[in-house]
């Protein structure tokens, strides 16, 4: 029986994470079988490496090897293109086609981003898990076929299941041993190997010296988030041995070359920066505008409950009780000189809420607000708002205003044609 070692030497695959070590050990105890295998993991992590061992490994590695990348065949002959097709069977059709499922017949096929195939195909496919039969595009004849498949996909199929975009009975069929890759983010120790090896690659295709990271420039690699994975990973390295005249790289260098993380997800979406860490007037606007709606909503319940109990009871009391609930949740360093107003009154039907003049280290942010039987928070205004002020403050210049919003300008042009400024 292969070794998990041997079978790193035998395709290449780069390092000693524990994960990836029992990844392989999965793949190898499972390709004797003939089990369906669906291998996840995000995209450039090396998912197409799987498929291969579990054929190389299996009784059907003199069958037929079949790799097909089911995001990149359009919907109109995806179907064509797996199960074949007759002559005539459409426009187009001049000779009778044998399909992907009929070629590897006795092998192996490898759906890649099996989660793009279009609902009719799946049902065609999911047919061919069970019993192995399938018929051809403008055909009746009901054909079988011996063929192992093995799946990929980057989405989360449990999702896709949810919205209705891939079927639950497929993904349970193809999904009967499930493989999943590590992100190269959580193989830290793996990807000054992986570097070094690219590295050493380059050099001998573009007739170089090898390059070479000092160490701060090794720290900044192994704490770069990577979320193109390996693929990122080779580019980086590819453009690093072709436009650096100095063989030696340091952190400062190897920095040019790695997009700059802050700018490539919503201020809403970084977990990792602090409560009060705003980089942007829209952040602070975002962060305001969601808490200043759970406040809402925690005042609307409290005047439907006034509303329904006795007209007795205290409401100065409910009011105290609603204003510690609400300033809990906020940041416990905000300054006791705040002034706040909250406005309730029984005999109207609808509450009327006035939050003036709340001073923050960084900003000064005033809102009056007006709730009625439901509450709107327009983040069109805000955002073209923010658009006409950032246009203003640089004069007109869409390069530095589009900075300042943290956007491209591509996207700032198409905003500002969208909003006739």
């Amino acid at each position: 029986m292969e070794t998990v070692q041997s079978i790193k030497q035998r395709f290449g695959i780069i390092g000693n994470d524990k994960v990836l070590n029992r990844t392989i050990e999965k793949s190898i105890r499972v390709a004797a079988t003939d089990i369906s295998v669906l291998v996840t993991g995000e995209s450039g992590v090396g998912k197409e490496v799987i498929p291969k061992i579990i054929h190389q490994l299996s009784h059907r590695k003199h069958g037929k090897y079949i790799a097909v990348n089911c995001g990149a065949i359009p919907e109109g002959t995806i179907d064509s293109e797996l199960f074949g097709h007759e002559k005539g069977a459409f426009t187009g059709a001049t000779q009778t086609r044998l399909g992907y499922f009929e070629v590897a017949n006795g092998g192996t096929i490898f759906l890649d981003e099996v989660g793009e195939l279009p609902i009719t195909t799946q049902v065609r496919l999911l047919r061919v898990l069970e019993n192995g039969e399938y018929i051809k595009v403008g055909s009746s004849k009901v054909q079988k076929t011996d063929v192992r498949i093995v799946a990929a996909t980057n989405i989360q199929m449990f999702e896709a299941i949810k919205k209705e975009k891939f079927r639950e009975d497929l993904y349970y069929r193809l999904s009967t041993i499930e493989i999943s890759i590590p992100a190269l983010r959580e193989r830290k120790h793996d990807i000054h190997l992986l570097f070094r090896k690219f590295s050493s690659d380059f050099a001998l295709k573009y007739k170089m010296p090898t390059i070479r990271l000092n160490d701060d420039a090794i720290k900044l690699l192994q704490n770069y988030r990577w979320t193109g994975n390996i693929r990122q990973l080779r580019n980086v390295v590819e453009q690093i041995s072709v436009l650096e005249s100095s063989r030696d790289i340091d952190g400062i260098n190897l920095k040019n070359y790695l997009p700059d993380m802050g700018k490539q997800f919503p201020a809403l979406l970084k977990k990792e920066s602090s409560k009060n860490d705003f980089g942007t007037e829209r952040e602070i606007l975002y962060k305001v505008l969601f808490d200043m709606k759970n406040d809402l909503n925690d005042l609307k319940k409290l005047t439907l409950e006034l509303m329904e109990n006795d007209k007795h009871i205290d409401v100065q009391k409910k009011n105290e009780h609603l204003i510690e609930k609400i300033y809990n949740n906020r940041d416990s360093n905000e300054s006791k000189n705040d002034n706040e107003i909250l406005a309730l009154s029984e005999s109207n039907t609808k509450t009327e809420i006035v939050e003036i003049i709340k001073h923050e280290e960084k900003y000064d942010f005033i809102e009056d607000i007006e709730e009625q039987e439901q509450e709107t928070l327009s983040l069109h205004d805000k955002e073209l708002e923010l658009i006409k002020k950032s246009l203003d403050r640089h004069s007109g210049k869409r390069k530095l205003a589009a900075d300042e919003l943290g956007i491209s300008e591509r996207t700032l042009y198409r905003k500002i044609k969208q909003y006739d400024l």
